[in-house]
């Protein structure tokens, strides 16, 4: 259950992004700000299993001698699934506020038994990736392991921040984007096809939203070929409003559950 609703949900949100940045040149954030919080609920039908909260730190922090947002992602199983498979983890990035590219990333894990912390620290001018191993109970650095990787690699965090600065109104139906992340020690290679608009009706609300999909493949985890779908505001903010995951087992639907120190106000659809 950690990997069908937690891991998967979260992987697929990193390596979605635009094809424009290239040459680490300079890249207007318009969306989001410091101090941002999205909070999600995650069930499978009207079992509530988790919750995601993404938040952006109310500070800038310098790394590599370049400004940052910290931006941290803390997930934790709730009910019934915190008793059998209990979860906390914490996924963040450091991510450069002028070239929206992550200078610094990190996990520490906590899924039953099982632990798992690790940093990494990119060198975007060198394409290169140092991934740390760090001890489970002192998080000091055990190990090292150097990758090469292609300019402006996205990690897991930003590449889901980095995706809400596409243009979409530039986007027609069935164009594809594409974009290159590092994740756990390799690269991935990650293609989301835009599906067209549609009204989406939320606890929070009704709003216009843009919608896209994934390309992955079948396996023994996901119950079709496109078995993720997104559903993003179709406004200034662009946050993921709702995503869907079908597993043979049923589905996990991810849905915002509320929000705060948005950059705009979130647009609902006028009822006439």
């Amino acid at each position: 259950m950690r990997n069908l609703l937690l891991l998967s949900i979260l992987f697929l949100l990193a390596f979605i992004g635009s094809k424009e940045l290239a040459g680490n040149k300079k890249l207007k954030n318009s969306t989001f700000g410091s101090g941002e919080i999205l909070t999600y609920r995650a069930s499978m039908g009207i079992i509530h299993a988790a919750e995601a909260t993404f938040q952006v730190d109310d500070h800038v922090h310098t790394v590599n001698d370049r400004p940052n947002y910290k931006i941290d992602v803390f997930v934790k199983t709730v009910g019934i699934f915190d008793v059998f498979q209990r979860v906390r983890d914490n996924w963040g990035t450091f991510m450069d506020t002028t070239h929206m590219i992550p200078h610094r990333s990190y996990r520490y894990i906590e899924e039953g038994k099982y632990r798992k912390n690790e940093l990494v620290n990119f060198d975007q001018n060198q394409n290169k990736a140092i991934l740390s191993k760090l001890d489970k109970v002192t998080r000091k650095v055990k190990e090292t392991e150097n990758f090469d990787v292609p300019e402006n690699v996205q990690d897991l965090v930003s590449g889901y921040y980095y995706f809400r600065l596409i243009d979409f109104s530039k986007v027609k139906k069935g164009d594809t984007i594409s974009v290159k992340g590092f994740f756990d020690g390799a690269l991935y290679d990650m293609n989301i096809v835009f599906e067209g608009k549609e009204n989406l009706s939320t606890k929070i609300g009704d709003f216009k939203t843009f919608v896209f999909y994934p390309v992955m493949k079948k396996n023994k985890i996901f119950g079709s070929d496109n078995p993720v779908k997104l559903w993003i505001s179709d406004d200034k903010n662009r946050i993921p409003l709702k995503i869907r995951v079908n597993l043979f087992v049923g589905s996990v639907d991810m849905d915002l559950k509320s929000y705060a120190n948005l950059r705009y106000p979130l647009n609902e659809v006028v009822k006439r």
